[in-house]
């Protein structure tokens, strides 16, 4: 599990710096409101993590500690407690899917490289999805709820991100005239985004896990190296796949001959 968890965050980091961060810069032009996409996807996601408890499948045993904490003798607070968390997740996902979007839309746009910009988001995404299900899932067990409600909130959970990425579509396609600021700007959110999810799943691995140092550093370098392969493939296949501009012909005017004047 700790494995799986730094191999992710490994990638999603790599994702968040070598894919998002780029792009979003090429599209909007201005640092400024790359920083300001960063920061703003970057506090969203701390504030699902401050209020309803998102992203503790990386410490079992404070996820486990905090169930007995909240239901202590009442069963409201403990049915309250997954209900925030399937909540906070939703919202997470529905925002997954509005990054996979935008990755997506990249390479709708660009002649060169299709899918490979959108392999990398897609990748940090599912991988990640099973470690949130299982928050739930975990959470809504110990609640002693039967399994077909379970099965119908992680069916729920899972159309989110779908949902995200077509609402994205809509929203960038539709709605608004700039595609590219909205693209842009959405990159630059979501690379925030991951950014706080992989610091989040990452920093406790610091103090709990200290025994499989080892191990759990190569999980994340290998993430971050995947993700430094995908963008490293992409960028050989754009040059592979460049086509020449062909050379616009000179139009070239002639003057036109008089007829001399018949006498």
């Amino acid at each position: 599990m700790q494995l799986m968890i730094s191999l992710v965050s490994g990638l999603m980091l790599g994702v968040a710096l070598l894919h998002l961060l780029p792009h979003s810069f090429n599209l909007l032009g201005d640092m400024n409101w790359v920083a300001g996409g960063v920061l703003m996807g970057l506090l969203v996601m701390f504030f699902l993590m401050r209020i309803f408890h998102v992203h503790h499948h990386g410490d079992e045993e404070h996820e486990h500690q905090h169930s007995h904490e909240s239901c202590d003798g009442d069963h409201n607070k403990h049915e309250f407690s997954w209900y925030g968390l399937f909540f906070g997740m939703a919202v997470h996902t529905l925002l997954d899917g509005f990054a996979l979007g935008a990755s997506v839309a990249i390479e709708a746009e660009a002649t060169t490289g299709k899918g490979l910009i959108g392999l990398g988001t897609f990748l940090a995404v599912v991988l990640h999805k099973p470690l949130d299900a299982l928050s739930i899932t975990s959470l809504m067990k110990t609640a002693g709820l039967p399994n077909n409600q379970i099965f119908l909130a992680n069916f729920c959970f899972a159309m989110a991100c779908p949902l995200g990425v077509f609402l994205f579509w809509i929203g960038a396609f539709q709605w608004f005239p700039d595609t590219n600021m909205v693209i842009g700007l959405t990159l630059a959110f979501s690379a925030g985004f991951f950014l706080c999810i992989a610091l989040a799943d990452l920093l406790p691995e610091v103090h709990f896990h200290s025994h499989d140092r080892g191990k759990l550093s190569a999980a994340l370098i290998t993430g971050v190296a995947l993700a430094f392969a995908i963008e490293l493939f992409h960028q050989h296949e754009h040059e592979e796949r460049q086509d020449p501009v062909p050379l616009k012909p000179v139009e070239m005017s002639t003057p036109h001959a008089t007829e001399p004047p018949v006498n």
